[in-house]
């Protein structure tokens, strides 16, 4: 393998970016449906222009929600209370355009088969504690720094809207460096470019990246662009489902192409997924491999996966064959099974609609556990000796 430095950029942005805002929203609408009805049917999608928040799509639930009351408060929550950060949650118009799930849809998930085609990847990989890859992390780690430090006043002019992108140097797989940092922040006319550059440097990039990482020759682009003074949806549209990289590994691994947010569990396009990272964790975790990639597919109304494929990318202390066996014998496939393993009826998913949905700690992100680590190795042929 080369020795020669290789580059690979992840990118996040902040819980106020217009993209973020109406996974936020989708989220916790579908939360507050499973906070009374846990066998309820979501596929919400939300809009945000200037002035105006919709949500569209199908809910079909023993249950009655606000949506309007939640969309505000979720607006308010993040920062947007005035039409100067983008949006006000207080007098914006909230346009509901709801309807029940389609009858054929609910039939076929009704005995337990998926809610829809499609392919689905988890990935793991030993760059982080958490076997994330490092770029996403950090880039994750620079977002939620630059929310702290608006929320808690440290730079209280800044604003809700903000992305961050890193770019981190390999030799082989190893990451090494971190060669460049940008980050973008909204903020308060009137601040000078400098001392908006100076503290963004010192009390973002300094405190979310490791020393270790940075040195003399990382490039930090600050504001690149410019004055960012008009941000949130008054500057960019925002809609559920464009944030696919940010909300999984950076494109560090493929994705199936379904977005998450909005989707009660039954949909595989979000459990599958959960699943599919907990299975890669599970591999890596069990000394199995140094990186897994893991690729699931199911067809509408069919309980059992049609594939299922584990990518260690020459990684493996085992025999690839015999890891997908055993993954088929010890893990969940069948929806109603993820569901039930990984706890996914219960209103825990507005936590991931920012900073991403994977390498995540608390109770809500059961798909991170990795208590099936031995018995996995065990299954394998007692930890990892090839047969």
């Amino acid at each position: 393998m080369t020795d020669e430095p290789r580059f690979f950029t992840s990118e996040s942005v902040t819980e106020g970016h217009p993209d973020k805002v109406a996974d936020q929203i989708a989220d916790a609408l579908l939360d507050a449906v499973l906070a009374q009805d846990p066998a309820g049917r979501v596929a919400c999608e939300v809009l945000l222009t200037p002035g105006r928040v919709t949500a569209a799509g199908e809910i079909s639930a023993c249950a009655e929600i606000d949506i309007p009351t939640i969309a505000r408060g979720v607006l308010l929550d993040i920062g947007y209370d005035s039409a100067e950060a983008g949006l006000d949650g207080r007098t914006c118009e909230v346009d509901c355009r709801v309807q029940r799930q389609s009858p054929e849809i609910a039939a076929a998930v009704r005995d337990g088969g998926a809610g829809d085609q499609g392919l689905m990847v988890g990935y793991a990989c030993r760059e982080t504690a958490a076997l994330m890859p490092l770029p996403i992390t950090l880039a994750h780690a620079l977002a939620r720094r630059l929310a702290a430090v608006r929320r808690d006043g440290t730079l209280a002019y800044l604003g809700p809207d903000g992305k961050t992108q890193v770019t981190v140097e390999y030799r082989g797989r190893r990451p090494v460096r971190v060669a460049a940092v940008v980050v973008s922040a909204q903020h308060a006319p009137g601040v000078a470019p400098k001392r908006l550059e100076a503290d963004i440097r010192e009390r973002v990039v300094a405190a979310a990246i490791p020393p270790d990482f940075l040195d003399a020759r990382t490039a930090c682009h600050i504001n690149p662009g410019g004055p960012f003074t008009v941000g949130g949806p008054a500057a960019d549209c925002g809609l559920t489902g464009r944030k696919l990289m940010v909300d999984t590994y950076g494109g560090a691994a493929r994705h199936g192409g379904g977005a998450f947010s909005g989707k009660d569990p039954t949909k595989v396009d979000r459990s599958a997924a959960y699943l599919a990272r907990h299975i890669a964790k599970t591999v890596v975790a069990a000394g199995l491999a140094e990186r897994a990639e893991v690729q699931l597919a199911y067809a509408i109304g069919v309980a059992e996966p049609v594939s299922v494929r584990v990518d260690t990318f020459g990684t493996a202390r085992v025999d690839e064959c015999r890891l997908e066996g055993a993954v088929r014998e010890l893990f969940p496939l069948r929806p109603r099974e993820i569901i039930r393993h990984l706890r996914l009826d219960r209103p825990v998913y507005r936590a991931t609609a920012a900073y991403g949905h994977f390498g995540r700690e608390g109770d809500g992100f059961t798909w991170e556990r990795t208590e099936g680590a031995a018995a996995l190795a065990t299954a394998c042929d007692g930890g990892g000796r090839a047969r």
